[in-house]
C-alpha cells in the first residue's frame, strides 16, 4: 500500500520535534499539490486550444467587459499580476489574432486590450470545455466544493488578499 507523502511528511514533521508546525506544513503542502493536480486538467483542456490558463482569464476578463476591451492597466490589476505579465499574455493573444491592442480615443497614452470575434469564438469554446471537463466536476461533491472554497476564501483574505 502507497503512503500518502504529505501524510509522511506530516509524521516526519512530528517526530523531528516540529508539532507545533506540522500541520500548517501539511496544508500549504496539501494546497500546493491540488493546485499542481487543478492545473494538470485545465492545461489538458487549454493546450490544444493554443491557450495557457493566464491567456484564458485574459480572454474571459476582456468578454465579461462592456465593449470586450479594458486598460491594460486594469487587467493586471484584476488579475492580480505583474504588468509585464499581462503585457506577455496580451502579446500572444495578439499574435494568435484574439486580441488587438488599441489606443484610447479620450487619453492616448492609455492602451487597450480588445476582444476580436476569433477571441471571442476561442474563450466561448474554451469555457464550454473548462465547465464540462474541469469546473463542473473539480474533484469533490458540491457541498464540499462549496465548504472548500469559503475557507479559500477564509485563507486568502487572512493572508492579506482582498475577497
Amino acid at each position: 500500500m502507497t503512503r500518502d507523502p504529505i501524510g509522511e511528511a506530516h509524521r516526519q514533521w512530528v517526530a523531528h520535534g516540529w508539532s507545533d508546525a506540522a500541520d500548517g506544513m501539511a496544508m500549504v503542502t496539501s494546497v500546493v499539490r491540488a493546485q499542481q493536480l487543478l492545473m494538470e486538467r485545465i492545461d489538458a483542456v487549454l493546450r490544444p486550444r493554443g491557450l495557457t490558463f493566464a491567456r484564458y482569464e485574459v480572454l474571459r476578463l476582456l468578454s465579461f467587459a462592456r465593449e470586450a476591451a479594458m486598460p491594460m492597466s486594469r487587467l493586471g490589476s484584476l488579475l492580480q499580476v505583474h504588468p509585464t505579465s499581462v503585457t506577455s499574455a496580451v502579446d500572444r493573444l495578439v499574435a494568435q489574432g484574439y486580441v488587438e491592442r488599441v489606443r484610447d480615443d479620450a487619453d492616448r497614452r492609455v492602451v487597450r486590450a480588445v476582444l476580436t470575434t476569433a477571441g471571442r469564438v476561442a474563450v466561448d469554446e474554451a469555457t464550454t470545455a473548462l465547465n464540462g471537463e474541469v469546473f463542473e466536476t473539480p474533484g469533490l461533491p458540491e457541498l464540499d466544493v462549496r465548504e472548500l472554497t469559503d475557507r479559500l476564501t477564509a485563507l486568502r483574505t487572512g493572508l492579506g488578499d482582498s475577497a
